[in-house]
């Protein structure tokens, strides 16, 4: 299979890491100095499961070289979508699929604006990886799953090939014939946990160790079911209690990645997530309150990211 990874930063360098040792024909879309180390060292991977390297690896900043290709794996920031899609032109003919790995649960949506839904899969990681430095990626969680499925709900020959072939390469992988109710699992536990350390800048420890925290995470993990509900998507009545359960078992120091984005003064995703409550709460008349306190707050600290990048007030 030829496979494009459009953004090769944890999520992307793993997984795109693994499928071309698998034997894939692989192009890294990637930039900067990440892109250059590829380029003269290979992929290299740091992971718990095991080391290994790409070498060489193919990399380019510029999809125009690489033409179209049979999968592309879209795993940029969100913040990033509309600008990557839009370099991503090239490497989409008429066979291509597209399959999204971003936060949130509007990545396929804004991706079939400019292909339309048939050439996108609805698609989500579980994965703790990140850029250790250029041209390395380091890999941290016991978990490495992708779960895929066609927007519609119906089985394909794609989704089946493009599954097997994560299989293949040492990933879980898994066909669901309800992507959504997946993708709106997942953001219910990662809006409302990272969302609420972000704001506090808190690890897992403090944040579940107080009765009154613990209540506002489990306030803000219901508003994602209701919002969902109202939506139509068929969440588990016992999804609250049950993501409440498995966050009382990480581990103190537990971090989410949005959070150590807003104390590094990065960008961060919080309007893909956050906003994303939001915005389905809007539509469907569900309030929100918990999570337009952390959407407004968060856009506050973006906004002050970005004055402070300018030299602050004038």
């Amino acid at each position: 299979m030829r496979i494009a990874i459009v953004g090769a930063g944890g999520v992307g360098g793993y997984y795109g890491g693994l499928l071309a040792r698998a034997g894939h024909e692989v192009i890294f879309i990637a930039r900067g100095e990440h892109l250059r180390a590829i380029r003269a060292d290979g992929l290299r991977v740091r992971s718990v499961h095991d080391d290994f390297e790409v070498r060489p690896a193919r990399a380019t900043d510029d999809p125009a070289q690489v033409g179209p290709v049979d999968l592309t794996i879209f795993a940029v920031k969100t913040y990033d979508t509309d600008t990557a899609a839009e370099l991503m032109r090239p490497l989409v003919g008429g066979q291509t699929v597209i399959l999204p790995l971003q936060n949130g649960v509007e990545s396929a949506a804004r991706l079939s604006r400019y292909w339309g839904s048939r050439a996108v899969l609805g698609g989500l990681t579980q994965l703790v990886a990140y850029v250790a430095e250029p041209g390395v990626i380091r890999q941290e969680s016991q978990f490495r799953k992708i779960v895929l499925g066609e927007l519609d709900g119906r089985r394909s020959d794609r989704a089946e090939a493009i599954c097997e072939a994560i299989k293949q390469s040492g990933a879980d992988a898994e066909i669901t014939n309800t992507i959504e109710k997946a993708l709106w699992t997942k953001l219910l536990f990662i809006a409302s946990f990272a969302g609420l350390s972000s704001v506090t800048r808190s690890p897992a420890g403090p944040l579940l160790a107080g009765d009154e925290s613990r209540l506002l995470l489990r306030r803000a993990m219901r508003e994602v079911y209701d919002a969902a509900r109202a939506r139509g998507i068929p969440m588990e009545a016992d999804v609250v209690e049950k993501t409440m359960a498995f966050a009382a078992k990480l581990e103190p120091t537990t971090t989410p990645s949005m959070q150590r984005d807003v104390v590094a003064g990065r960008p961060t995703e919080y309007d893909a997530i956050n906003g994303a409550v939001v915005r389905a709460g809007r539509e469907t008349g569900v309030p929100t309150p918990v999570h337009e306190f952390i959407w407004a707050c968060l856009k506050v600290v973006e906004l002050a990211r970005t004055m402070d990048g300018m030299g602050g007030h004038q």
